[in-house]
């Protein structure tokens, strides 16, 4: 046997064994070597085993989604989802990549329009928690530079930043008052309904997130586009007319949230 055969053999193998693991009975397989498996009591405890993991791995992943819908109807969700999406990466930290939009749309989850953002934001957080790390930009560089030169500036967002403007509900707020398993929510001030942004970095080795405005995430998305400042500012300015630029540079460059910058020559 080639070895180019002896891969298609082993990958075709692999698909079998995968797809064996995922079906109900052994109908659902072609008649293979691997569906003679599915029979198997031994295979049934294996398979029992792989599915706790990936549902043991969403639990840890989605902390902010199990306070909210509770264990049991977390595990219920988490074990659909991992029959249909089996974990491509050997870091279980990094499973899940999909929950959010698979609870969009789980019907059991139709009454609860803000678990799959919330979801989202727990995965931001695995996101900034595993990313690569980098120097954040200080505020001090920035201070140095002319206002024709800030103009020219192209921010580059840290490589753990991640944010995202949610418009008609108080995402960031549900979601930082479930992250937190020790969060008093009897003492806590009644949540405002309206639109919130989130930014979540790790700038100095933990993790970290803000509540950012809308403005804030169009200066983002116009910088993660590689807009200069003057276009990021413009970005924010049709967002909100009202917008504080200084205000939100601050708060931006406080936060971590950006790696470096160029004008004509690199950031150091």
């Amino acid at each position: 046997m080639t070895p180019h055969i002896a891969t298609l053999t082993l990958r075709a193998f692999q698909d079998e064994f995968a797809q064996a693991l995922l079906a109900t009975d052994s109908g659902a397989i072609p008649a293979t070597d691997v569906a003679a498996l599915i029979v198997e009591p031994g295979f049934a405890v294996y398979r029992n085993t792989v599915v706790k993991g990936c549902v043991d791995a969403l639990q840890a992943n989605y902390p902010a989604v199990e306070r909210l819908v509770g264990e049991e109807w977390l595990r219920a969700a988490a074990a659909i989802y991992a029959r249909a999406e089996l974990p491509s990466h050997p870091m279980l930290l990094a499973y899940g990549a999909g929950f959010a939009e698979f609870l969009r749309t789980f019907a059991p989850a139709a009454e609860l329009p803000y678990l799959a953002d919330v979801a989202r934001l727990d995965r931001f957080w695995s996101e900034a928690h595993t990313a690569r790390d980098e120097e954040p930009l200080e505020p001090a560089v920035i201070r140095q530079r002319s206002l024709d030169e800030l103009a020219r500036v192209v921010l580059r967002p840290h490589a753990a930043s991640r944010w995202a403007w949610f418009d008609a509900l108080p995402i960031f707020t549900i979601w930082q008052r479930n992250r937190d398993a020790a969060f008093d929510h009897e003492a806590a001030p009644q949540i405002a309904w309206t639109g919130e942004g989130a930014l979540i970095t790790r700038p100095h080795g933990a993790v970290q997130a803000i509540q950012v405005d809308a403005a804030a995430c169009a200066f983002l998305d116009a910088c993660a586009a590689g807009r200069s400042m003057a276009e990021a500012a413009s970005a924010a300015i049709r967002t909100d007319p009202t917008v504080d630029l200084s205000a939100l540079m601050a708060s931006l460059l406080n936060a971590g949230a950006f790696a470096s910058g160029q004008t004509t020559e690199e950031f150091r």
